[in-house]
């Protein structure tokens, strides 16, 4: 299977992925905790149907040390023992910020101020600037169909 447009190849899709990996910078950056950063990544490439993604934020996760009994109950996450307070908040709010056209009222306060209770105000402003980044790397990735399995941790570095 290959992908239906290099985005990298193209002279826009390059500059364009340049700016957002800038952007990102601000989130890697900040003091949100990394492993969090992938759960989001994850969980939100898993509900976008993003298998570039989810194998590059898979691979990542776990070579920074993220156990294989965490990574296989992403998905499943409610259900799981194996999550932080912390931790569920922002994979809720990660759920809700991915499926906005999915619920009339978007993100519920609910949500919001379960995570207000476990982030502050900037590691909030990451959360949301993440969740909004890896939406858009999993459009790009889906409607390009980047095929996944491939990616080796550190590639793009």
């Amino acid at each position: 299977m290959d992908a239906r447009l290099n985005l990298y190849g193209s002279q826009v899709g390059a500059k364009f992925a340049k700016y957002i990996n800038s952007a990102g910078k601000a989130v890697s950056d900040s003091t949100l905790p990394a492993a969090t950063q992938e759960l989001v990544k994850i969980r939100a490439s898993q509900i976008n149907g993003c298998g570039f993604c989810t194998d590059m934020h898979t691979k990542d996760a776990a070579h920074a040390g993220e156990t294989q009994q965490r990574l296989n109950l992403i998905a499943a996450w409610r259900e799981a023992k194996v999550f932080t307070d912390a931790e569920r908040a922002a994979l809720e709010l990660a759920e809700q910020g991915t499926r906005i056209a999915d619920a009339a009222g978007g993100v519920t306060d609910e949500a919001w101020a379960d995570a207000a209770k476990h982030y502050d105000e900037d590691q909030l402003a990451a959360l949301v600037s993440l969740i909004a980044l890896i939406n858009t790397y999993n459009r790009m990735n889906v409607i390009v169909q980047q095929p996944a399995g491939d990616y080796q941790v550190g590639q793009f570095a």
